[in-house]
């Protein structure tokens, strides 16, 4: 059973997105997964306020948040894939 060489793997072309800014981009980015950003904010409030009870030596209140950064970063990595898995299974069909 002598079978010819694989087909040659050419991938999909990339969508193009002509004259598009920074600020046209993140608007594009934000509506296809709003999730993201959203996730970004919290995680960054949530180290904001953290460091500031640090600074004012209310070291459990302080820790408190830090464990809460980590599970918004969590929330925010599983946002980003789940999204990246959408826009996946949508360019399929």
């Amino acid at each position: 059973m002598a079978a010819g060489p694989p087909p040659p793997l050419e991938p999909s072309p990339l969508p193009t997105f002509p004259e598009e800014g920074f600020a046209d981009k993140f608007l594009r980015k934000t509506r296809e997964n709003p999730l993201v950003p959203l996730g970004c904010l919290c995680t960054v409030s949530v180290l904001v306020y953290g460091i500031i009870c640090f600074k004012k030596g209310n070291t459990r209140r302080s820790q408190l948040m830090m464990r809460a950064r980590v599970i918004a970063q969590g929330c925010t990595f599983a946002a980003l894939l789940g999204g990246m898995a959408a826009t996946a299974f949508k360019s399929r069909q």
